[in-house]
């Protein structure tokens, strides 16, 4: 029975995760499987796999096909690379302690290659983190100064008040001190009044002796009779 390495779909839409099983060749995808291998989730960055690797080699090594994006898979943690050794060492190329010399290197440069890629994504995590905070206290800035500009009048329109307050406070002095001299010019016509009826006194005295000079010679004719 011809048997593949093959990706088996689980999840919900838009974030899938799948199981990495031995399934016939001719059943469906999603169908019946043999045995499962592992899983893999690549949701996670970087993608999560987490597979058996002595029973995933034993079936590559029964002659079980991986499909291209199992094959990938398994590449990545190292199975083909290890069937490749042990086909070495059958064919007397290498020895086994030199064969597992070899994948113990592969396995320790392929860890610092992924300590690296997950040192170097938190770092970008973190500066870009820190550009966003940096970016949204800008913004508050900017906004908090937007609103200050809104509510502060421009400087030109300061002044020009000012100058009004000023040009309508002056007017107002001139015209509360203009009534208090005419005041004062009017109140002048009065002492002329006065003076002008002093003269018709006068005149009332210079009448009297007249009178009293007129009727003397009256008198005088009643006693001479």
């Amino acid at each position: 029975m011809a048997t593949k390495i093959r990706l088996q779909r689980h999840g919900k839409k838009g974030k899938p995760f799948y199981y990495i099983v031995v399934a016939d060749a001719r059943a469906p995808r999603d169908g019946r499987f043999i045995e499962r291998l592992g899983s893999y989730n690549p949701n996670t960055n970087p993608a999560t796999i987490d597979i058996n690797f002595d029973k995933t080699l034993d079936w590559v090594n029964d002659g079980a096909q991986p499909t291209d994006t199992c094959r990938a898979i398994l590449s990545y943690k190292g199975v083909m690379y290890k069937k490749h050794l042990q086909g070495g060492v059958k064919k007397g190329a290498l020895t086994e302690d030199q064969a597992e010399a070899k994948f113990a290197a592969w396995l320790e440069q392929k860890d610092g290659k992924i300590t690296g890629k997950k040192t170097d994504l938190v770092s970008a995590k973190d500066a870009a983190r820190k550009a966003a905070l940096a970016a949204e206290a800008k913004k508050k800035e900017e906004k908090a100064a937007a609103i200050v500009a809104k509510n502060t009048p421009p400087a030109e329109e300061v002044e020009e008040e000012t100058a009004v307050a000023e040009a309508e406070e002056a007017p107002v002095a001139e015209v509360e001190e203009t009534p208090v001299a005419e005041a004062e010019v009017e109140e002048a016509p009065g002492a002329e009044a006065e003076v002008e009826e002093a003269p018709v006194a006068e005149a009332a005295t210079e009448e009297a002796p007249a009178a009293e000079t007129e009727e003397t010679p009256a008198a005088e004719a009643d006693s001479a009779e």
